[in-house]
Parts: structure tokens; sequence; C-alpha cells
């Protein structure tokens, strides 16, 4: 409803951001520039639960309450009447990241530690919320509203979105249901009766959603969207039956988290956790979780972190720049890989593994996909930090069977992320487990070329690894691959946005120097909100001046500090002190 530069008193719109039944979110700015959000809400939409019996709304009441580093942070509110309209506002203070869901829907599903991580800190918020003078429900954790604040270098989860929260002694006709997803809520919380242990359903809702990429006892519901009765039956249908683990993990789940999550999803109110607090200690492991849910497991929970697949795409063709990297590896590596005969008559050893270093979100994944699109061999990912397991010697299992996997579907490239995980320096650690995983995987590594597995390794931090793993014939060739400079930035747009409907006359050379030091994440995070404003407003095509109005309300992800951290890091990584200019490169 709001334009850009529109005021709604102090604060002026940057642009929208999301559209509910009652309510309008914006980042704005304030009168020093700082960004905020702000939500506008329509009173003549409002349902009567969410008017307290002052003739306030509720949500902002509650907002004005919320100071807890793992909740969004109220600024202000105020009224406003816009068109013969009366409208209340909340301002939170902007939060640098994107949401869980957003999170979920890029990576597919997060790692047995993003989860925990994440699943941790809003629990943390609502041990807040539950705690209060008079406790808070907030009756619609979701990974819609948890956003991921990642301002700090580190991620903090923020619950967001007070729209449906409500004191506890309220009655259940304080209970809106109107718009919740149904997936989310417990049993009772279908039938209008929310608690404490309601929130910890959907915590546990959340949970398995973040480790598997689904919902639990998902069903389609799109049959039922008329008859809200046969809505709730087709989920009760659903629940009755054994709780599935997905075979596909990418993960181990271990019996301890696996009985939490359980746990937390009870039908019965009493055998849930009582207390956030106390869903806090069994994900820490200071309790033990009861297995109280029927499950349906697959014959092994050790899965090796997705299936072998070949990877079929256009491979270099679509990485921007790094036209010097590009001829390394094709010379050195994919024609050896593609004639490994011709190479042993020459006395050339096939390779074992490379490593690509450099600063987060500058496309180390992405170009080991093209890089095994290149050169026509199976793929397979591997994150590094799942492979770890709660008991000695579990990880060199592990590592094993994914290095056995790989032979038998050779030739096949084996990714592993943040590998210093894995094969951190023994020199740093006495932790006996960690000590047999690297050394398991030096033993892997050793001659893995000859029987067709090449090993790439990704890191951020290169001076985490144990040095025997960097030797010759191990993982012998390292390549740096910092952010993207204005050529490839170019690139990058042009790759991007042909992939979509766009206006004519882009220009990409410009939008690359409006978005300076940036990194490849960035770039495709802003023609992914450009995308979302274009449908916003209707506007059928994306436009030069939409990518410019997204460029101007964001940053790099990553500053100059740690660019240059990252840099100095290299230039020690290497053994290069010399190195001043920035190889171009890009994707």
């Amino acid at each position: 409803m709001l334009e850009k530069k529109q005021y709604i008193n102090s604060y002026v719109v940057s642009f929208p951001l999301k559209e509910g039944a009652y309510a309008q979110t914006y980042r704005v700015k304030d009168s020093l520039g700082k960004n905020f959000f702000l939500k506008l809400i329509d009173y003549a939409r409002l349902h009567h639960t969410q008017i307290d019996g002052q003739g306030r709304v509720l949500e902002v009441e509650i907002a004005k309450q919320l100071r807890h580093p793992n909740i969004t942070a109220y600024h202000d509110s105020g009224e406003v009447q816009i068109c013969g309209r009366r409208y209340a506002y909340i301002v939170f203070d902007f939060i640098s990241g994107e949401t869980a869901a957003q999170k979920t829907g890029r990576e597919q599903r997060c790692s047995v530690y993003d989860a925990k991580r994440i699943t941790l800190g809003v629990l943390n918020g609502l041990k807040f919320l539950h705690s209060l003078e008079l406790p808070v429900i907030h009756n619609e954790i979701t990974t819609q509203n948890v956003m991921l604040d990642i301002s700090t270098g580190t991620v903090i989860p923020k619950i967001i979105d007070f729209g449906y929260a409500r004191y506890l002694n309220q009655g259940i006709s304080s209970f809106m249901q109107e718009g919740l997803n149904p997936l989310y809520l417990a049993p009772e919380a279908l039938k209008g009766v929310f608690s404490v242990q309601s929130d910890i359903f959907s915590v546990g809702v959340m949970l398995y959603h973040l480790l598997y990429g689904i919902t639990p006892f998902h069903t389609d519901l799109s049959p039922y969207r008329d008859d809200r009765n046969a809505l709730i039956a087709a989920i009760d249908e659903a629940r009755r039956q054994p709780l599935r683990v997905p075979s596909t993990t990418k993960f181990e789940m271990d019996e301890q988290l696996l009985n939490t999550m359980c746990k937390a999803m009870a039908m019965n109110p009493d055998d849930r956790f009582q207390s956030a607090e106390e869903f806090i200690k069994a994900l820490n492991g200071e309790i033990k979780g009861n297995f109280i849910a029927g499950i349906s497991k697959p014959s092994e929970l050790n899965g090796s972190q997705g299936p072998i697949t070949r990877k079929e795409g256009n491979g270099f063709k679509d990485v921007a720049g790094m036209t010097t990297l590009k001829e390394q590896l094709q010379s050195d590596v994919i024609d050896l890989l593609q004639d490994p005969a011709q190479a042993k008559e020459l006395g050339l050893s096939i390779p074992n593994g490379i490593l690509f270093f450099g600063p987060p979100g500058c496309g180390k994944t992405f170009f080991a996909e093209k890089f095994a699109e290149e050169a026509g061999f199976n793929y397979k990912y591997v994150k590094c930090s799942d492979i770890a397991s709660p008991y000695i010697h579990g990880g060199q299992g592990k590592i094993a069977a994914i290095f056995e996997e790989a032979r038998k579907n050779a030739p096949t490239i084996l990714f592993f992320d943040e590998i210093d995980a894995m094969i951190t320096d023994r020199s740093k650690h006495n932790n006996v487990s960690e000590a047999g995983e690297v050394n398991e995987f030096l033993s892997q590594l050793n001659n893995c070329g000859d029987t067709g597995v090449l090993v790439i390794g990704a890191t951020n931090k290169p001076g985490d690894i144990d040095k025997a793993a960097l030797r010759a014939g191990r993982l012998e060739f390292k390549y740096y691959i910092p952010q993207p400079d204005a050529e490839t930035r170019a690139a990058i747009f042009e790759i991007n946005l042909s992939k979509r409907k766009c206006d004519f006359g882009i220009d990409y050379r410009r939008l690359a120097s409006l978005t300076e030091n940036y990194i490849s994440a960035d770039i495709k995070m802003i023609i992914d909100n450009a995308a979302r404003l274009t449908f916003r407003r209707k506007l059928g095509k994306i436009t030069q001046a939409t990518i410019e109005e997204v460029i101007a309300s964001s940053k790099p992800s990553i500053s100059m500090d740690i660019i240059k951290k990252h840099e100095a890091l290299r230039d020690d990584f290497l053994g290069d002190k010399k190195t001043t200019e920035r190889r171009r490169v890009g994707f």
C-alpha cells in the first residue's frame, strides 16, 4: 500500500517486505538513515481477539516487553491515519540476515549443528516469554518466524512476528487460528487451546523441518481448505502414523536427538517437555528424552549425506570469470582424470585431492559442482561438521563408508564442505576421536585417485587444517577464491538474470559498479529480492530501476576487515608475503 519514500510519522519507506491478512511489513529508515522494520496494522481488519480490554492492539502491547537477544527488539510504536483509516504501527530493530525458511529453502535442510543452534536460540527466547509476569505464548513458531541475524558475524536466531501471541491467562476465545500453519500446531492448539506445551510442540516440528526440509507427518491439506473439521481430522490421522525419519539424510541422527525431538512432539501435552528450559537441557544432553512416539526408521541412520549423483549441467560455462583458474584445473586435473591411460604413460600421477579456500559466500561450493559437471564425474556432497559422531571412532566408520561408496560408483568427486571441521590440526587438539578421524581421512585419501575418486575440500579456515593433509599426494592443489571483481560481478548479474524475465537494456556494468565488495551470494540475494519486489508490485519484468532500488537498501554481508583477514591468511597459507593484487575470479 505504501510507496517508496512515503513517510509514516518520522520513518520513510525503503520498500515493502510482506503483506498479511491485517498488516503489512516494510523496511524503513529513520531521520538519521538507520534501517528498521515497520509493521503497519489495519484496525479495520483486526480480529476482536487482537484488541485488549482497553482498546489497544495486543501485539503492540506485547512487543513493548520484548527485551531478549533471541527476540526481535521493539523500538517504537504509534498510530497514523491513511486515507481516512486508522492504523497502528510497530517499529522493530533491523535484522541483517534471512529467515530459517529461506535458509532451508536454499540448502534443502540444515546440518545437525545448525538445526540445534537455531532451535536452542528459539527456546531461549521462549523461555523469556514464558517467564514474564504475565507469560506470553507465541502460538506461531515456524521457520518463517525465525530470523537468522548475521550482523555480528555469528548467527543469532531471533523470534519475530507476534501477531498471534496471547497471554497465558487469556481464554480459548482469545486464540485466532486463521492464517496459521496447521502442520505446526499442537493437537490441542488445532482445537483452540494454547499453552507453554503447545509452543514446545511447534519447536519440535521446526527442529524436524530444519533437519529434513519437510514438516513431520506431512500430508496434503489442499482438499480441506474450506472444511476445517475435515482438515483437523486429516492432520490427526497423519499423526497417528509412525513418525518417519527419511533415509536420505545428510547426517547421522543419534538416538538422543531423535528422542528429544519425539518427546517435544508428543500428542499428549503431559508427555512433552514441560518448559523451554527442560527442552534446552535435553538438546544439550543434560537430561534424556523419553522415546514415547512411534517411529519408522530406515535400516541405517548413518547415511552418507545424500546420494552419489551424476552432475548434469553446463559446467564451467555457468562460471563467470575465473578464467585462469578454470584453465589450470582443466590442464592440471580434468584432462588427467579424463585420460588416465595417457597420463600414466607419461609418468603423471592422478591427483588425489584439491583445496578451495577463501571468504564465505564466494562460490566454493558452486564451483565444485560446476567442476564435477565439466569433468563428467559422479558427485557427492559431504558436510564435514556432520561427520562427527557422539561415539568414539564413530566418525572414522562414516568416513570409510563414504570413500567405499565413492569407489563403487567411480569415477566420483567427493566434495567435503567445511573440511577443517573434519581434519582439524592434531597438534592443537588432544581429542582421541578427532585424531582418529584425521588419521582415517588421510588413509583413505592416499592414492584414492588411482581408484577413480577425487577429493575436493572447501574451507574458510585453511590454517586449522592438519598439515599432513596438505602434503604432496593429498590436498596438493590449493586455490584461493576471493570475492568477485567488477568484471565478474557484471557476469554474475548477466548469468543469473538471463534465466529470468527482465526488461530490455539491463546495464550489467553499472550494476557491478554499484556492488563493489559484494560477494557472489550477496548478488544472488539482490536478484532474488528484485524478483520478489517485481512480483509483489505486479510489474511483469525485472527492471534496472528495481535492481538498483534493492542494491540501495542492501549492503555487503562481509566487511572489508574480514576480507583483509582472509587475504592475510592466504598469504600466510601459500607462503606469499608479497601478494598485493587480488586475483580476478568469480562465478
